[in-house]
């Protein structure tokens, strides 16, 4: 697969995520943001590990005053379609402006960061080191502003109706999602809890709240495109469970397929640095 085929199916898969990741985040840790930046002074707002943008167009209509994204990713593919699909106006009219930054958001200190008011990212923690999130809390606390982190797996997954394989996937998975690359561990699942510990080594209070994917009928092919690959994962873990998962994943896919599957999906928001 070449380089813009990878770009063009990682974003099919941001796209057909994007509507649950919006359904799920946790709007009442919007409330003390939008307190914060209250001032009617021009917001800077640094999106970390952008995507194709679903954070900006998820928040910015829902914050008031002019503000100004700076949109972070080591896709220059992907970075176009997030400059291209920001909205043009804040929730009170106000100006939205965008530009973009091809960086690895790992290696980011606080003088990148120098001028935000707030820095965001969603559905990036888990694919972070211990390493990395120390790097990454370290340059948000020497921001000195709020630091909004959305949709982080917390490794539980619920399926209705429940199925005999369902907790041994989902073991497999997990212990995919920490596995080693490089010579170095990620997080996957504990990536959150590692996070508001490490904002408490630099004494900032983090406030965490429940933001579950809750999917039915009405989102049939995200459930199946999530089903296939939470289930490969557990298999490239485990490879004995290739076998069993084979039957297993043709009847969910089937109940997925006829409306007659449910999942729920854990993660939690983290707001940091924000009285």
């Amino acid at each position: 697969m070449t380089m813009t085929q990878e770009t063009d199916a990682f974003a099919a898969w941001l796209g057909l995520r994007e509507p649950a990741d919006a359904a799920a985040r946790a709007v009442e840790l919007l409330e003390p943001v939008r307190r914060r930046l209250a001032d009617g002074e021009r917001t800077v707002v640094h999106d970390l590990g952008t995507g194709t943008g679903s954070m900006g167009r998820w928040l910015a209509p829902l914050l008031p005053g002019p503000q100004h994204w700076v949109l972070y990713d080591r896709d220059p593919g992907l970075l176009r379609r997030a400059r291209a699909g920001m909205p043009e106006v804040a929730a009170d009219g106000a100006p939205v402006t965008v530009e973009t930054r091809q960086r690895d958001i790992t290696r980011l200190t606080a003088d990148d960061l120098d001028g935000a008011g707030l820095v965001t990212a969603s559905a990036l923690l888990d694919m972070l080191t211990a390493d990395e999130v120390e790097r990454f809390v370290a340059a948000c606390a020497g921001a000195g502003c709020p630091t909004l982190l959305t949709i982080s797996v917390i490794g539980r997954v619920r399926l209705d109706p429940p199925d005999p394989l369902d907790a041994r996937i989902e073991a497999a998975f997990n212990a995919h999602q920490r596995r080693t690359v490089d010579g170095q561990r990620l997080l996957g699942p504990d990536a959150a809890d590692a996070t508001v510990t490490a904002f408490g080594g630099h004494g900032i209070d983090v406030r965490v709240r429940s933001s579950p994917w809750r999917l039915g009928a009405d989102r049939a092919e995200l459930i199946a495109e999530w089903f296939e690959g939470w289930v490969g994962a557990a298999c490239e873990q485990e490879p004995e469970l290739t076998g069993p998962a084979a039957a297993y994943a043709g009847r969910r896919l089937a109940e997925a397929a006829s409306g007659r599957l449910g999942v729920v999906v854990e993660h939690n928001d983290l707001l940091a640095n924000c009285e």
